[in-house]
């Protein structure tokens, strides 16, 4: 899908030339906006990506920061449009905050790494695993749970699309493959899946064993998304989970990532034991 279909990905966009022009005009966030009559906090999540920009605060902005660059304007100008428009996660119902800016900008990655301490990937579940699994969350109707599981077979196309295909590379504490969801059949089914999906040219399946002991990512798990042309992004899951873009950030969970890897069994040796797993 293109950027118009997920407006996150042109708001972060956005966002960071925004911060990038207040930082070179040497003014903080709330010098903006006593400017602008609003909030620091607002200023921040415009930078963040967090909402749309409506053009004429936009032009405000630049006003403030002194552009006259015609072709940055009109640049800008374009990325608030987009920014503005529907995502289509928004027909799956209400879904939490930081996850719809997450899937949002993950239909203009390239490249997810994908750390997971507890659940299979959601690009790799099947939709029998994804039901039992949010099903066992409090407080979550059926209409609910459905909305998700569409939602999350919607984002798995991803993997599958025509052209550049999502490339994942996923690494799974052994607890992922163990942990029986859902019952004996639909795990059965579910780890046979994630065997099947690991031998695809885009899918790199990694199995950390529990005789590895200790190792760096045991706080929780985490994404980390690589874009063509803009830098790469952090998702750290937690009770509410939150997007990354500092350059600082995101090289220490890559090199947490690189660490889980190589303590990783083999993506040969993780099909085997996924497989072995399932009778």
């Amino acid at each position: 899908m293109s950027s118009a279909h997920s407006p996150t990905f042109p708001r972060f966009q956005l966002g960071k030339q925004l911060r990038d022009l207040r930082e070179r005009a040497r003014l903080t966030t709330e010098d903006v906006g006593l400017q602008l009559d609003c909030s620091p906090s607002t200023v921040s999540r415009m930078e963040g990506g967090k909402v749309g920009i409506r053009r004429s605060t936009l032009e405000r902005l630049l006003e403030i920061y002194g552009v006259h660059d015609q072709e940055l304007i009109d640049t800008l100008v374009v990325l608030a449009k987009e920014g503005k428009t529907r995502g289509w996660f928004a027909r799956y119902g209400d879904l939490p905050a930081s996850y719809s800016r997450y899937i949002g900008l993950e239909y203009n990655a390239i490249e997810m790494r994908d750390y997971e301490a507890l659940v299979v990937p959601g690009m790799l579940q099947t939709e029998e695993y994804t039901r039992a699994l949010l099903a066992a969350s409090p407080g979550e109707s059926e209409d609910a749970v459905e909305a998700h599981v569409k939602a999350r077979r919607e984002r798995q196309n991803l993997l599958t699309r025509p052209s550049q295909p999502l490339q994942l590379i996923a690494v799974l504490d052994e607890s992922v493959i163990r942990r029986s969801i859902g019952g004996p059949d639909v795990m059965r089914s579910q780890l046979k899946h994630l065997a099947d999906m690991g031998r695809a040219r885009n899918v790199t399946v990694q199995i950390l064993p529990f005789s590895g002991g200790a190792y760096a990512g045991m706080a929780g798990s985490f994404a980390i998304l690589r874009f063509q042309d803009a830098p790469s992004v952090v998702y750290a899951e937690a009770m509410a989970g939150d997007i990354y873009p500092a350059a600082d950030d995101v090289q220490r969970y890559h090199d947490v990532f690189e660490n889980l890897r190589a303590a990783a069994l083999s993506p040969f040796e993780s099909i085997k034991l996924i497989e072995d797993s399932v009778h």
